[in-house]
């Protein structure tokens, strides 16, 4: 079997299917308003497949790297988040020092003084720093994920640059719009999982969101505590996991899904887990 987890079919399915329907906009949309439309209909859908890059980063979806390159060429124009850029700044950096916090954590909330950043200064600086920090990580003790991540990085500018050359405005609304705006909603999703928690242990130190809709876009990334705890584990595992130190993990540090699955909730799937 070529995926590791039988899981990832669809996932990887409608990625592709996205991408296709990227590559078809980019190719025949002529008139001006069609390619700033799709920049604005696939925000929101690009932003969960960010969550799969995210997942991917952790544990590639197929088993040779044959396949995970050109998935992560794919990811890459999708999400602006390049092939191992994710595992060099947060699987190997945040994931290791998010518990130490401040200027430990690559992507730390907290101002040198100790107080929080606001999301969007977060966002901005997580974003701006992303490649630097994965390059630096990569330079320190992961060479061998360092030269996959500049390899790929240099293959994927090139082809926003080809597609620059051929169609500069749809170039700009399917690829590299989309590149940037997607890598910032990463980042500031991203403060919201543990922005004011100051902890030394895994139950206390992530917000959980529970809301089934959210993890059903994102690949279960709402079971932030377990994910954590268990960072190499596939997401289809993480419910289970979440399921076994659920007990452990304080009201407080459950949050609310956001838009758009504040306006399709119930109030029983947003907080305590197991209540409703």
């Amino acid at each position: 079997m070529l995926l590791r987890y039988s899981e990832d079919r669809v996932p990887v399915l409608l990625i592709l299917f996205v991408f296709s329907l990227d590559v078809t906009v980019y190719a025949m949309a002529s008139a001006w308003w069609v390619a700033p439309l799709w920049f604005a209909a696939m925000l929101i859908p690009k932003g969960w497949i960010c969550a799969w890059n995210h997942h991917h980063q952790h544990l590639p979806m197929f088993r040779h790297w044959m396949l995970n390159r050109p998935l992560e060429l794919i990811l890459g124009l999708q999400t602006g988040v390049t092939s191992h850029t994710w595992y060099l700044h947060h699987v190997v950096g945040h994931h290791r020092n998010y518990l130490e916090g401040g200027s430990e954590d690559e992507a730390t909330w907290q101002l040198p003084d100790g107080k929080p950043m606001t999301s969007l200064g977060f966002a901005f600086r997580t974003a701006a720093l992303s490649y630097p920090t994965a390059l630096r990580n990569g330079l320190g003790r992961h060479r061998r994920a360092l030269r996959v991540f500049v390899t790929m990085l240099f293959v994927t500018l090139g082809c926003v640059g080809l597609a620059l050359w051929h169609s500069p405005y749809n170039a700009m609304f399917v690829f590299v719009g989309p590149m940037v705006m997607s890598l910032l909603l990463t980042a500031w999703a991203s403060y919201f999982h543990h922005a004011g928690l100051e902890a030394g242990d895994h139950a206390e130190a992530s917000y959980n969101i529970l809301h089934p809709g959210y993890n059903l876009m994102t690949g279960n990334l709402g079971y932030h505590t377990a994910h954590h705890m268990a960072p190499g584990l596939h997401w289809s595992k993480l419910p289970a996991l979440h399921a076994e130190i659920a007990s452990s993990i304080p009201d407080d540090c459950y949050r609310r899904p956001g838009i758009p699955f504040e306006w399709i909730r119930r109030e029983e799937q947003i907080l305590r887990p197991d209540e409703a």
